[in-house]
């Protein structure tokens, strides 16, 4: 039994080690190549070490305590998106920071715990309810995560819209729901797109009146994002290109490459050996929640290891292939790799949790 729970944790936890390790060399390298990136391997380092402490507290809080109050920590999360717009530090355009002294914090990145264990408690309840039941348990759903994203929305931040319905799709997945609702969903979802893409198309006048143009902006920039000439993908892409297995090009230049383009950078720095380790670190974790989301029996928790199971692969892939030129650049950083404070502590918050679950 000991020599299982030992493999357990060996599994999770040395896949982690090795994008941390990656990431501390990525951090090192582009400080010692460009100063305005002089310090983010001691922040990074401070950042990680917080975050192994906040596991270590989540460990000794029983899930349940989090779950029983999800709804106050979630409405305390909506209050500082409120706050954020009025007093927030505005960085690349986004007003999306609280900024202090020594560090910089960011609500929308919170959200997406306090989001992910609301919609946990909401939807634990039993499968078998009627088709009206259902309708208001998905209404409620939808509504909780609506308020976050148009909060987002005006900051703005795209990305971390994404990802919150991203977790409740994952989660609602799991729920399953009437096979009936897929269809009605399905069909909702066809008839929007077909009339959004309509306006796109044929009368962008009439969009812009009803969306502003603002969001038109932003749409058009996703879905125009192949013919855009991107600075930053250009030098992400160079230097992939002229990278080798173990060196890379050093003195290419990207622009948020500690970030959005953490991929690139690990490649230029530390050669295509280290793309495949990301990589290797990433499927055996996948693998290890997808196992975990199976076993777990406790219809809260296995909801819980949906949404962040949902946000952790969708995260990786729009990563990647944003350094790819294969997904528009929305600012979504690559978990354990990108640099980031909020963002660290966020997913350590996850494993925190997650590793305390049991049936």
């Amino acid at each position: 039994m000991k020599k299982k729970v030992i493999l357990d944790k060996l599994i999770l936890w040395i896949p982690i080690l090795i994008l941390l390790v990656i990431s501390l060399l990525n951090m090192y390298y582009v400080g010692m190549n460009n100063d305005a990136y002089q310090n983010y391997f001691f922040k990074q380092a401070l950042w990680f070490g917080l975050g192994f402490v906040v596991v270590g507290i989540f460990c000794v809080i029983k899930p349940k305590i989090l779950f029983r109050y999800s709804k106050y920590l979630y409405f305390i999360n909506v209050l500082l998106l409120i706050l954020v717009l009025f007093f927030g530090t505005t960085v690349n355009g986004s007003k999306a920071w609280f900024g202090f002294r020594y560090f910089s914090f960011q609500p929308s990145e919170l959200m997406k715990f306090s989001l992910a264990l609301y919609l946990s408690q909401v939807l634990s309840r039993p499968n078998r309810v009627g088709m009206r039941q259902e309708f208001k348990i998905l209404l409620k759903v939808l509504f909780i995560t609506l308020i976050p994203s148009m909060l987002v929305f005006l900051e703005p931040d795209t990305g971390a819209i994404i990802i919150y319905f991203i977790i409740m799709i994952g989660m609602i997945l799991v729920y399953r729901i009437n096979f009936k609702w897929y269809i009605i969903l399905g069909i909702l979802l066809v008839l929007f797109i077909g009339i959004f893409g309509y306006l796109y198309y044929f009368n962008q006048d009439l969009l812009i009146k009803l969306i502003g143009t603002s969001f038109f902006y932003r749409v058009d920039r996703l879905l125009t994002f192949v013919n855009q000439d991107s600075f930053q993908l250009n030098r992400a892409l160079i230097s992939i290109g002229t990278s080798n297995f173990l060196g890379g090009s050093h003195g290419v230049y990207i622009p948020e490459a500690p970030t959005d383009f953490i991929v690139a950078l690990s490649i230029s720095q530390l050669g295509i050996i280290s793309f495949i380790l990301i990589l290797l670190s990433f499927f055996v974790l996948d693998f290890y929640f997808f196992v975990k989301l199976f076993k777990i029996k406790n219809k809260q928790y296995k909801m819980f290891i949906a949404g962040f199971l949902a946000m952790f692969i969708f995260a990786q892939i729009q990563n990647i292939g944003m350094n790819l030129g294969i997904f528009p650049i929305i600012g979504l950083p690559m978990p354990f790799v990108s640099y980031g404070g909020t963002n660290i502590i966020v997913y350590f918050m996850f494993l925190g949790v997650l590793v305390n679950l049991k049936n």
